[in-house]
């Protein structure tokens, strides 16, 4: 069970890495001005910062995530 538990676990917090990944690459096209053209956003280079900052931390999380060995391992 708590293995099974690890799994669903690892997977959801892929997904959660995955996600900023993907929001951040969508905050750095919109403050280059490449892409999704409405909004407060656009042109502002601050979202190309932010945007970089989170799509690190979501490498990071799923980096983390994949890396690690599960505790339950060889009881």
């Amino acid at each position: 069970m708590n293995e099974i538990f690890n799994g669903i676990m690892r997977g959801i917090s892929s997904l959660l890495g995955l996600g900023m990944v993907a929001l951040g690459g969508i905050w750095i096209l919109q403050g280059l001005n490449l892409a999704f053209r409405v909004g407060f956003m656009v042109g502002d280079k601050q979202w190309v910062l932010w945007g970089a900052l989170l799509a690190l931390v979501g490498i990071a999380q799923i980096w983390w995530t994949n890396s690690r060995e599960s505790y339950y391992k060889g009881k």
